[in-house]
């Protein structure tokens, strides 16, 4: 091997434990053929052996903190209904009434002592047993015997996240993500509240949105404005399980960025956003991302703000998790963005893309998430309100950027060619060495169920 992601510099000088990186994992160099992306069988066998067999990442802990709070989870084919049962225990159930199939609840998220079918008025407890029967007399006693409760999956929480899983034996959570828990735990997202929500459906297969969020070799090509602050000379850490961890350095120049010394408006932004002024400050472009470490750590102590957790890194970077097997997590101090990409039940040239910005208010001047989310004046950050989620059907750019609508009109030009008789399948570089994880994961896991 003549290159190693983890060479880069991106801690240098560090002592800190979350700094510290994994051992190596050679996935080694094979191709995967591109039927993975576009034929319906492989789709139909990954739905069965990767989706119905282990966890999934289902939702934040901040939509079902009480007792009668319920969140619905969609994927594929699939909808639950997870909620906060009296007992304080989290439960999933499959948002099917026995009766006839109807949904139960069709809203994204809600609050209530029970479920009513909205078919035939069947009542559900929380725990998801039947407590009604409409006209029960009229049941024969040996057709009721069949079973009246709601169908329920395994659910768990961990690091402020929940969790389902359709496989009644899957292994414990904590096991399932590993080295990576601890590290989740040191945001505390579990104090953080959902500050925008939104949903956006693309013509592309979930993988190929995976693939996408799971490097920062395309920035220079696709996303030229962020070439002056985002530095895709990363440090990339795999795990266990398909696990991973990225950090993206921000407030540094892209290695294509001509300019690497000076001071560009990107950057003097991002010095803004930590409190310092760009207009008095001397350093250089390379210096910056060590200033605003320094930055944010003295504010939050003025503030009496526990950032002593925190590396630098984590303080400036763009910290990315991959949660096997659609899920990715940025994380920051001061706010967390949660992706997940979701297949269609029937199309695998199709899928949504879902996101939710995290944050916990802090009622103090200056203080706030990272400019660069875009988070308005609009925007309730004070956790009150819980957003609405915004969904924009396939072929409408989603809203929810610059970046993100750049990402959601090339994935579709990305898929055709995955279609065409020329493509025999991705190469990837090692700047790409966490698609090569997740996909030998993938096929180790449908390997295994076999």
């Amino acid at each position: 091997m003549n290159y190693d992601p983890r060479a880069w510099k991106v801690h240098q000088g560090s002592t800190h434990k979350f700094d510290e990186p994994a051992p190596y994992i050679d996935n080694g160099t094979a191709r995967p053929t591109p039927e993975r992306y576009t034929d319906p069988a492989f789709a139909a066998e990954e739905w069965e052996k990767i989706f119905a067999r282990n966890w999934l990442f289902a939702g934040p802990v901040a939509d079902v903190r009480e007792p009668g709070d319920w969140m619905k989870y969609d994927i594929g084919v699939e909808s639950f209904i997870i909620v906060r049962a009296d007992d304080g225990t989290l439960k999933a159930h499959y948002n099917v009434c026995p009766h006839r199939g109807a949904r139960l609840v069709s809203s994204d998220v809600g609050s209530q002592a029970s479920f009513s079918c909205p078919f035939h008025s069947w009542q559900f407890a929380l725990d998801g047993s039947n407590i009604a029967v409409t006209d029960a007399e009229t049941f024969r006693p040996e057709v009721l015997c069949h079973g009246t409760d709601l169908t329920s999956v395994r659910c768990e929480e961990a690091a402020g996240l929940v969790f389902i899983s359709m496989n009644p034996d899957v292994e414990p959570l904590a096991d399932f993500l590993g080295p990576i828990l601890p590290m989740l735990e040191t945001y505390r997202i579990g104090e953080m509240n959902p500050v925008q929500h939104r949903r956006s459906d693309w013509a592309a297969n979930w993988k190929g949105g995976i693939d996408a969020f799971y490097e920062s070799y395309h920035l220079h090509a696709i996303h030229p404005q962020t070439m002056g602050i985002i530095d895709d000379r990363t440090h990339i850490d795999l795990y266990p399980n398909g696990m991973s961890r990225q950090f993206v350095p921000f407030a540094q120049p892209n290695s294509h960025y001509p300019d690497q010394g000076e001071v560009n408006p990107g950057i003097a932004m991002l010095l803004a956003d930590a409190g310092l002024d760009p207009a008095s400050w001397n350093g250089s472009a390379h210096e910056s991302r060590a200033a605003i470490a320094a930055a944010k750590r003295d504010r939050a102590a003025r503030l009496g703000l526990d950032y002593d957790r925190f590396s630098d890194a984590q303080l400036t970077d763009s910290t990315i998790f991959g949660i096997f097997p659609n899920a990715q997590i940025g994380c920051h101090p001061e706010a967390v963005f949660l992706h997940r990409f979701k297949p269609h039940g029937d199309d695998p040239n199709q899928f949504t893309y879902e996101t939710v910005i995290m944050y916990k208010h802090v009622d103090v001047p200056g203080y706030g998430a990272p400019g660069w989310m875009g988070l308005g004046d609009d925007v309730d950050l004070t956790g009150d309100t819980r957003p609405d989620v915004v969904h924009t059907p396939l072929g409408v750019p989603p809203g929810m950027g610059e970046v993100l609508d750049q990402d959601s009109d090339l994935l579709p030009v990305v898929q055709k060619g995955a279609r065409s008789r020329g493509f025999r399948g991705p190469i990837w570089c090692e700047q790409e060495a966490r698609l090569r994880h997740f996909h030998t994961e993938l096929d180790r896991r449908m390997a295994a169920a076999n």
